[in-house]
């Protein structure tokens, strides 16, 4: 029976692994979240994995606060990079394997041959974060493929789903409040459904073995989210009109990617991951029965 320790469970991805594993064969999953287990306690932390032997830790805690965090470094650094790093140690030391989840934001969106849609970004590419946190994911990053041999680096976006504050809910409050809204329109990405990451997990985790290093999951497809608002309010039968502005319009504390479109090749012929579009998978998120716009 393989122990597997998931923290961050109360946020978005973490609440669907806890419902995806239900009856999972073969593992026991130990769901954790800051209130049971501070993983910045490397002594906590080392005695929780080795008292329950764990075999695998799925990191799913992360600060992501974009905009706050820029006024908050340290404390973002400390939790995106300075535990991470805990982790991978800690996993070095007792033979685990770690699956950690990272983020787009590690690039800044600009490069030549990534920028205006020529191609999305590859693992192999060379990151260029413009945020404290990008640039805390990033060193995150960098300090468990350091410290960790058998570790798994997962790049994410946009992600949604049933539970949590995220995209879809505010777009829905703010749809229904209002006639017209302004979304930005020239930043280029791809929403994720935080259910169809936790299957692409639950892939990996049965796979014959977890094959290391670092890979990008996204829905399949790409949109601004001007586009993914619109869609939204359709699905949703939503009046609400929108109009669509430029970043510069749109004056956020923390910089975003101009475009940061994922390649999911390497995930998909690694470990044959089945990646949906992001229009089927926001459907079947707005039409879930625990779906609440609240």
């Amino acid at each position: 029976m393989e122990k597997v320790l998931v923290t961050g469970a109360n946020g978005q991805l973490g609440v669907a692994l806890r419902n995806s594993t239900v009856g999972m064969e073969g593992f026991t999953f130990y769901f954790t979240d800051v209130d049971t287990l501070d993983i910045c306690d490397k002594s906590a932390l080392s005695d929780f994995i080795r008292s329950r032997n764990i075999g695998i830790i799925i990191n799913c805690a992360a600060y992501t606060a974009v905009d706050r965090a820029e006024d908050e470094p340290a404390l973002c650094a400390r939790i995106n990079t300075d535990a991470v790093r805990i982790i991978g140690e800690l996993a070095e030391e007792v033979d685990a394997r770690v699956i950690h989840i990272s983020t787009d934001y590690v690039f800044d969106g600009l490069g030549e041959a990534c920028h205006a849609n020529i191609r999305p970004y590859l693992e192999t590419d060379e990151p260029c974060p413009v945020s404290v946190y990008g640039k805390t994911k990033l060193a995150g990053e960098q300090a468990l493929l350091a410290t960790c041999k058998n570790a798994i680096i997962i790049r994410t976006a946009w992600l949604y789903s049933e539970t949590g504050s995220n995209f879809v809910k505010t777009m829905l409050r703010l749809g229904k409040e209002r006639d017209t809204l302004s979304i930005v329109n020239d930043q280029h990405g791809t929403p994720t459904y935080a259910n169809d990451l936790a299957e692409a997990i639950k892939t990996i985790l049965t796979a014959n073995r977890l094959t290391p290093g670092i890979y990008h999951y996204t829905n399949e497809g790409s949109c601004t989210w001007y586009d993914f608002a619109k869609k939204i309010f359709e699905l949703k039968g939503i009046r609400c009109i929108v109009n669509p502005i430029t970043t510069a319009s749109y004056p956020t504390r923390a910089s975003r990617p101009a475009y940061s479109v994922l390649d999911k090749t390497k995930i998909k012929e690694t470990f044959a991951v089945k990646i949906p579009p992001w229009e089927i998978s926001l459907a079947k998120c707005l039409q879930s029965e625990s779906f609440s716009p609240i």
